[in-house]
């Protein structure tokens, strides 16, 4: 009876996923599909992939699992020309490869997003959840957990960015505003109130033009304006990561929950994105500039003084960066010229330099010297880059499997490709279009063409 117990936990854990795999669900498909043959030659199949632990059913597959490798979780059928939606801490209109931007006229917009133990897809304006569902960090007005992506009926207005933090999500409308949703302890949800919500609420913050970026973490969130004003909310327990100064502390639990207007940045900003207890901002011209926390050379500046006021990094001033990302005691930045740099705690060999050491200011991973990198995310320990040829890199924390190749150590420091495994799909190579990265589960988005 024990052995029996043993088996049936062990093949519920440890998923071969070949029946998930088999019936891979189709979200979404072109309207002219079904009309005629010739209309389907005009048609490319994007999968979205997941691996790591999936517990609370992050990976998506309908069953506690642990995925060893990327199997497929959802297709979607789109014409030929579709577009990337930004993501937390991208710039647009930069040559790096990606269709970016979510006012291309027929154009259906993707993108993809992991919370800590829950993800998410936009296609279409609608998003699909799934994952762990406490604090009501799903929307769907309950706390249960979602094992298969499944549609969230509450937002009416079309998504066209989606942000996931700890316990809760963050949502941008295509008419500039923001809804947010899931536990609200932390003042992450910008609601002046610190209670939990089980639906998406209109976030009514101060600013008096559309929002067109959005970022979030673990506990704070923040927001762009059109005019590239920032504003932040959430938790901030003296480490500055707000922006906002001694002016404008904790009303609650360490917490803020008012989106607050970030006086102190000198210069409109175009991308945020929100770390542990960080955060990074980018100009239109590509200038970083961070402020938190630093305790392990988050920001970069070459010592352990941290602080409420943002200021550039010193090394990076000469540097033209395209995309930030902020994991929780780590940074990396992609520059112009496709090269990575990372700086910050090194303890799971998050920052790709074949040591666990910590690095005090941005270095560039030598590891990617010979790619061009088009994009870049993280995870609390863990780190990714995508190639311009469609290629995936994973390094650093491996517990998990988070980072897709069967067979690596829990500490992974040097940056290794991730493989796809071919199906009996009819379908062709897998090319690496963006990439999320959870707790312990990642998540990929690739297009196929036909075989």
């Amino acid at each position: 009876m024990i052995l029996r117990q043993r088996l049936s936990s062990l093949s519920r854990h440890f998923s071969s996923s070949s029946s998930s795999r088999s019936k891979v669900p189709v979200l979404y498909k072109s309207p002219d599909y079904d009309k005629s043959s010739e209309n389907r030659k005009d048609t490319v199949t994007l999968q979205v992939l997941s691996w790591g632990r999936g517990a609370s059913g992050q990976v998506g597959g309908g069953i506690e699992e642990m995925r060893l490798y990327p199997a497929p979780v959802a297709n979607l059928i789109l014409s030929q020309s579709f577009n990337l939606f930004q993501t937390s801490g991208q710039l647009i209109n930069h040559n790096n490869g990606s269709n970016l931007g979510s006012d291309k006229n027929n154009e259906v917009g993707i993108g993809i997003s992991c919370g800590l133990f829950h993800s998410g897809l936009v296609v279409d304006g609608k998003l699909w959840v799934w994952g762990k569902g406490d604090g009501g960090r799903l929307g769907f007005g309950h706390e249960n957990s979602a094992f298969v992506p499944t549609l969230n009926p509450y937002l009416d207005d079309p998504v066209c960015c989606t942000a996931l933090g700890g316990m809760h999500s963050v949502a941008l409308t295509s008419l500039g505003q923001i809804f947010t949703w899931g536990y609200g302890g932390f003042g992450a949800l910008g609601h002046s109130v610190y209670h939990r919500e089980l639906f998406p609420r209109l976030v009514e913050g101060a600013w008096n033009r559309k929002i067109r970026h959005i970022a979030t973490s673990g506990t704070h969130t923040a927001a762009i304006t059109e005019t590239g004003e920032l504003y932040t909310w959430g938790r901030d327990e003296g480490d500055g990561r707000l922006g906002l100064g001694p002016g404008r502390g904790p009303n609650e639990g360490g917490g803020l929950s008012i989106p607050s207007h970030v006086k102190a940045l000198p210069v409109p900003v175009a991308a945020v994105s929100c770390g542990g207890f960080f955060t990074m901002v980018l100009t239109e011209e590509g200038q970083l500039w961070n402020w938190g926390a630093n305790s392990n050379y988050e920001l970069g500046r070459g010592d352990k003084v941290g602080g409420w006021k943002p200021k550039p990094v010193p090394s990076l001033e000469d540097v033209c960066i395209t995309q930030i990302a902020c994991g929780g005691y780590h940074s990396l930045a992609l520059t112009d010229e496709g090269k990575v740099l990372s700086w910050g705690y090194g303890g799971h060999g998050q920052l790709g330099h074949s040591s666990t050491q910590n690095q005090q200011i941005p270095v560039m991973i030598e590891a990617l010297a010979d790619v061009r990198v088009i994009y870049i995310t993280c995870g609390g320990s863990s780190s990714a880059a995508i190639t311009d040829k469609g290629k995936l890199y994973m390094w650093g924390n491996a517990k998990d499997s988070q980072l897709g190749v069967p067979g690596l150590p829990e500490i992974q420091p040097c940056p290794v490709e991730v493989k796809f495994l071919m199906e009996d799909d009819g379908l062709g190579a897998h090319n690496v279009l963006s990439v999320a990265i959870g707790a312990s589960h990642s998540m990929c988005l690739v297009s196929r063409s036909s075989c």
